[in-house]
């Protein structure tokens, strides 16, 4: 019983035995390995260094060759920055001189503009008080032509040919909008044997207005005019559907006879202090 213990410790022993053998001889691989890595690293050292001593040569004697480059550089730029400023030396010496040249010469072309504005100012003022009386006069011409060609149209019956309709078109445009699509004058109709005329008539798309016209308004004539509107779209059926506007025309108007048709809804056209015909209350005119 005891030998068989003892061989069984023999074969644990020889089992240990073998294993460490075993690792001694990886132990020595893995030295061997390292020892091989080792000398390889020190052979890529050693080029390593005899490459940079070569490159560090190398730059050292660029940098030498760079300094003394600069070196020249920086004398020819210190002594073109010399020429420079002898240049720019001269050149301020010459701009002062020419500076004050230049002042002077502004100084005798202000003064000399300063007269010739005053000569402008005084021609222009006296050409404006020339042109204004001038002005003044052709008004005073224009409204004493106006008043003849006014009263010539009086005495032949032709005042809405000859003052309202060159007007009318322009005026209705102005205050009311319209462009006139349909105009005529002395407008008459018959209906079962009763007549009836208006001046002149002018339509545009939702408007037709109606126009009389008198060569000595009065009150009287509006009131007139009024009960004639009352039966416009009896004669003139085809303009229904627009909104009816009466306008009164003539020469000129006394002012109770414009407050009185804009009361009564009537626009009136005549002369504009006797320069252009106009519509004269076309702020005051209650609908």
């Amino acid at each position: 019983m005891p030998e068989a213990v003892l061989e069984k410790r023999v074969d644990k022993l020889e089992q240990a035995m073998m294993e460490l053998v075993y690792q001694a001889r990886r132990t020595e691989m893995s030295i061997e390995k390292l020892s091989e890595e080792m000398k390889e690293f020190k052979e890529e050292m050693r080029a390593f260094r005899e490459g940079s001593e070569r490159d560090r040569k190398t730059l050292h004697e660029e940098i030498t060759l760079f300094k003394e480059e600069a070196e020249r550089d920086r004398k020819a730029l210190h002594e073109e920055m010399q020429a420079f400023k002898e240049e720019m030396r001269a050149f301020r010496e010459e701009s002062e001189r020419d500076r004050k040249t230049l002042h002077e010469e502004i100084t005798l072309f202000k003064e000399e503009a300063e007269r010739d504005r005053k000569a402008l100012h005084e021609e222009m003022q006296a050409f404006k008080e020339e042109m204004s009386e001038f002005k003044r006069q052709q008004q005073e011409e224009n409204k004493r032509k106006n008043k003849e060609w006014s009263n010539l149209a009086k005495k032949m019956g032709t005042l809405y040919e000859d003052l309202i309709a060159p007007a009318l078109r322009p005026a209705l445009s102005k205050y009311f909008n319209c462009d006139v699509s349909m105009e005529g004058q002395r407008m008459f109709r018959k209906l079962n044997g009763e007549c009836y005329e208006v001046d002149a008539i002018a339509a545009c798309k939702d408007k037709v207005f109606m126009i009389e016209v008198r060569s000595t308004p009065r009150q009287s004539d509006i009131k007139e005019i009024k009960e004639k509107a009352e039966r416009f779209f009896e004669f003139f059926p085809e303009f229904k559907n627009k909104k009816l506007i009466i306008i009164f025309g003539s020469i000129t108007f006394p002012e109770n006879v414009i407050k009185y048709a804009s009361r009564s809804g009537v626009y009136v056209i005549g002369w504009r202090e006797w320069e252009y015909m106009d519509i004269l209350n076309f702020e005051d005119v209650r609908l």
